[in-house]
């Protein structure tokens, strides 16, 4: 039987992971890559785009075919696997959201010139604000729409106002003269690594989109959902890009808050205030959100108070932030670890996905499973590489 089509879901799952993706290292990632490579990352952007769109397609409709959450998945495929994947993205989840509340304070510190150590409390504020009402899920589904029309239309601003050379990005995307795989390899860990993958996929699962049949509406939100990610990743290219081809030195210790300045004066860097603030507090929502879904796997009990763990997750990622700041070493951990996490999750659906048992009679892309290999396969040379460099091998 097809579902109806909820577009609030289909579009709130597609900004959940949109602006799940687009937080405080988003836009500090895209700032330095543009600043590095010029508009030969533009090309950069265009092939991490598509093997984004990939990861997601075949994520998303293995967990709607399947009806089950990934670790769920994953315990079908290897008894265990479930749990120890849940483990993985909780802890990497925790450690990301403490930067996230960081970034959140550092937004609001900029609209306001409060302290970020208050801003950072107020921030997580909002996000629990989300989380105490009765229809959560569909205010969540609202709320992250309006931050993601909010990023957009900021940043489209920003973009404009530095006056890019568009002729040469466009060139230099599809004919770049440098090209650099870590940077392409890092845009993909950071767009749909780790607990980001499975925050759309997750919130449709809960609204009840599940089934072979609502596969059609399950591939429209998985590319919204990587289309407005792109979008905003694009246009702070063109931001940033616009601001270096006018020789304009970029602040190395806040690199996006110096180019909406650059850009746009005092009111550039309060726009950064909105960017900032409107990305990180949709990034602490989905970062609890789906971290918490992935520890039902492990507590079943969670599911009936699962409200009451997203609080105690956000209220505990503030808690690491004001105690201990910014953890410098514990994101850069986090960080390594979702380049294993992404391999490891890509890696068990694809399994999944040819076996009837879990996917019953639905037949998965040969297309869609290609491209998933082929980022199995960077995403795990990459993880080990950097693994054997920081062992000093």
């Amino acid at each position: 039987m097809k579902p109806a089509r909820n577009w609030g879901v289909l579009l709130g799952a597609a900004f959940l992971m949109a602006t799940s993706a687009v937080g405080p290292g988003f836009l500090t990632q895209t700032t330095v890559f543009t600043q590095r490579l010029g508009a030969s990352f533009g090309f950069v952007i265009l092939a991490s785009i598509l093997l984004d769109i990939g990861v997601q397609l075949n994520v998303w409709r293995v967990i709607a075919v399947a009806e089950l959450r990934a670790p769920d998945i994953a315990n079908r495929v290897l008894p265990g696997l479930g749990s120890l994947i849940s483990v993985l993205i909780v802890l990497g989840g925790l450690a990301f959201n403490v930067g996230n509340v960081g970034g959140a304070g550092l937004g609001l510190s900029a609209l306001t010139g409060l302290p970020v150590t208050i801003c950072a409390v107020l921030g997580a504020g909002v996000a629990l604000g989300v989380f105490l009402v009765r229809e959560a899920g569909r205010l969540m589904d609202r709320f992250a729409q309006v931050m993601g029309l909010v990023l957009v239309l900021t940043i489209v601003y920003v973009a404009f106002s530095t006056h890019p050379p568009l002729a040469e990005a466009a060139r230099r995307t599809l004919a770049p003269t440098q090209l650099d795989l870590s940077s392409i390899i890092t845009l993909v860990g950071g767009t749909v690594g780790g607990y980001i993958t499975f925050s759309g996929g997750h919130r449709l699962l809960d609204a009840g989109i599940r089934g072979e049949a609502a596969l059609p509406e399950v591939t429209r939100s998985a590319v919204l959902g990587i289309s407005v990610a792109s979008l905003v990743r694009v246009f702070l290219f063109l931001a940033t890009l616009g601001v270096v081809s006018q020789g304009l030195a970029i602040d190395p210790a806040n690199p996006p808050a110096s180019v909406f300045r650059l850009a746009a004066g005092e009111v550039g860097y309060r726009l950064f205030g909105v960017v900032m603030f409107a990305a990180a507090v949709t990034s602490i929502i989905g970062s609890a959100y789906t971290s918490i879904s992935f520890l039902k796997a492990l507590l079943p009990r969670v599911a009936a108070h699962e409200n009451r763990w997203i609080i105690g997750f956000i209220g505990l990622s503030t808690l690491l932030f004001l105690t201990i700041g910014q953890p410098v070493q514990v994101l850069l951990w986090a960080g390594a670890l979702n380049g294993f996490i992404l391999p490891l999750t890509l890696g068990t659906l694809l399994v999944a996905a040819y076996r009837p048992a879990i996917v019953g009679s639905y037949r998965h892309p040969l297309v869609l499973a290609v491209f998933g290999v082929l980022v199995v396969l960077v995403m795990t040379w990459l993880s080990v590489s950097v693994l054997l460099k920081a062992l000093g091998v």
